[in-house]
Formats: structure tokens, sequence, C-alpha cells
């Protein structure tokens, strides 16, 4: 019997789904306000949820495979992605340095997942000059959409080539399938405008308005535009996943997201999108009410544990993840004092402490 927990730290909510052997057994929704009621609440629901072979974490960024036994401080800058002169304040994911150290000083058997950045699948050259190539709960994601479109068209996941458009409460995300394998990504502030953000920056721009700040990214999505959202939030995602089909192609799309619960923005996504690909809305697992990412960490949790779903632990090639977020910035940097203290240009190894 493998019983795993799937987490997804989100910009309004930390949600958790429990599976044994494969099927939902228990969820919850966790929000940053009841957590600073009772910092406590995290560890009684898995309390709760009685015990676990493996919990997947807020991974944020992700990292490659590590457990959070051997979590250092590097390993959550890495994940959190906040600078330390930006640290306790109320921007991004709220709390998510705080639910990260409650996981790690609970005991309970937690590893971080990684994000497209660490995934061996995704080529080198599709790393340069990025950091987020998917965060660590958007690969979860297109986990699910995996497991989702093999039982669908009867085929192996290695055998699934599929899009994933994830339209979140504050960022977009576009995650490539190729074959079982994540190859490919254009989210949050390198991806297309979303609800909450401007999506892809133009340098000039942050020239301009720097010194630039967390809050900074999420600004200038379609709720800012008026007027002119629906008709840039549209073309945006045409022009992103237009250019992602032209170099790996597609002829399926799943929709996912927070946003894309709202009609109104499905509407505006599938009829952008229909003109290059069948647009799907992503299922659920039977039972499950949280959001897709907890789902997909847990699918990924299960097929580490050794459950049923190793097939995707394979396939997506989590166990061979490497490197840092940092490793695709050193030919970017103008000097080595550009990049986080420790990391040298070309380096692959983590920031020392």
């Amino acid at each position: 019997m493998v019983r795993v927990v799937g987490t997804d730290p989100g910009t309004s909510s930390l949600d958790l789904l429990l599976l044994e052997n494969g099927a939902v057994v228990d969820q919850a929704r966790l929000t940053p306000g009841s957590l600073r009621t009772d910092p406590q609440e995290l560890v009684k629901t898995l309390e709760r949820f009685g015990p676990v072979d493996l919990i997947a974490g807020p991974s944020g960024y992700g990292l490659p495979l590590i457990a959070a036994a051997d979590l250092t401080e590097n390993d959550l800058d890495q994940m959190s992605l906040v600078r330390p002169d930006q640290r306790g304040r109320n921007e991004g994911v709220i709390g998510f340095r705080s639910w990260v150290r409650a996981l790690v000083d609970s005991g309970q058997p937690v590893i971080f997942l990684p994000g497209g950045i660490h995934l061996a699948t995704v080529p080198k050259h599709r790393k340069v000059n990025a950091i987020d190539m998917g965060t660590a709960d958007k690969v979860a994601v297109a986990a699910l959409a995996a497991f989702f479109d093999s039982q669908v068209r009867g085929a192996s996941v290695g055998d699934c080539t599929f899009a994933v458009v994830e339209l979140g409460s504050v960022f977009s995300a576009i995650l490539v399938v190729e074959k079982g394998r994540l190859v490919d990504a254009a989210a949050g502030s390198r991806g297309p405008l979303g609800m909450g953000s401007g999506g892809c920056w133009d340098g000039e721009v942050a020239y301009w308005f720097s010194p630039l700040f967390k809050e900074d990214l999420f600004r200038g999505g379609l709720r800012d535009l008026g007027t002119e959202g629906p008709s840039a939030f549209r073309e945006s995602l045409l022009k992103h996943v237009t250019g992602l089909n032209a170099v790996t192609p597609f002829n399926r799309i799943y929709l996912s997201g927070a946003s894309a619960s709202d009609p109104v923005i499905a509407r505006i996504a599938e009829e952008a999108l229909s003109k290059l690909a069948d647009v799907v809305p992503l299922p659920s697992l039977p039972g499950a009410w949280v959001k897709h990412a907890a789902q997909g960490a847990a699918l990924l949790a299960d097929g580490l544990a050794g459950g049923r779903h190793s097939n995707l632990v394979d396939s997506f090639q989590l166990r061979n993840a490497a490197g840092t977020v940092w490793d695709g910035l050193s030919r970017f940097s103008r000097s080595e004092a550009t990049l986080p203290p420790g990391v040298k240009p070309g380096a692959s190894a983590a920031p020392s402490n």
C-alpha cells in the first residue's frame, strides 16, 4: 500500500491531496490567513492524513529531488527566488518559505520536485538566459495531463505529445510534452500575458523601471488592462503557443488553472487556440477538487514511492534532474557580480552557504 501527498502552493491557497494506491482518499485547502492564525495547521492536516510514504512538498521554482532532511538555506532561496531585501513582504506566494520550514521541521518524509529548468529532457539551448521553464507545480500539471492523455488515447505515456496551457490566478504558462517528456515551456515572466502579470518582459521596460521588485512581476495582466485586456491576452497566448508549436508540433492542448474555470477566460483561450489544435479542459482525478498541480504532484510522489505511477516519473526523467535555477544565466550576466554569491559563470552546482 502506497500512501502519498501532493501539494500545490498557490498565490491564494496551499492545496494538499492524499492518494492511497493511486486513489484519492483525502484533500484539503489551507489559506494564508488560516495558516497565519494557526501556524501548525499544515502539520495538523498531514497528521490527520495519517502515516504516508512520501510528500511532494511545496517546491516553487524547483529542486532536483532534494529531501527535506538535506534542504539548505540556499535550496530554499532557489525555490522561492526572493531577494534578501524583499523577504518578509506580502508579495509572491505568501507564506511559501514558512510552509516549507514547517514541513521540514515536521519530520515527515518530504521531497521537493524539480522545475523544468532541472529536467534533462529540456534541451540545454532552451535554458539559455532562463530561470522559469515551468515551475515545479507546472511540471506536476504536465504530468497529470500526460496521465489523462495516455488513458484517453489508450497509449503509453511515452507515446503522448501535447501542450498544457495553465491559466493561473496571476501567471500563465505553456508546457510542451513530446513523447512523454517535457521539452519546452513559455511560463511566468517569460511566457504569455496572465491574469495578474504582464508575461514576457521587454528588456527596455525592465531597465527603465529598475530597480525592480518582486511585486512588479505581479502587474500588467488582464485585470489591469481595462478594455485592451482581452485582446492583449488573446494575442499573447496565441503568439506563444504558435511559436512553441512551430518548434515541437502538437495537435492537443489541455487547458488548466484557476482562471480557466472562469467561462469568459476559458472561452477567450479556446477561441484563440482552437485554430492550432484541439483544446480540451484538463480533467481531475476521480473525487479530487483541489488544484490540478496538487493532483499531479501526488501522482509524481506515488511514482517516486514505487507506486503505480512510476511510469510518469520515468518518462519525465525526474530522477535525472540536476543543476540549479542559475545555470542558464552565465552568458547573460555581464560579470560574476551579477550572479548570486558563490555562483561562477557556467557553474552548475548550488551556491555555497
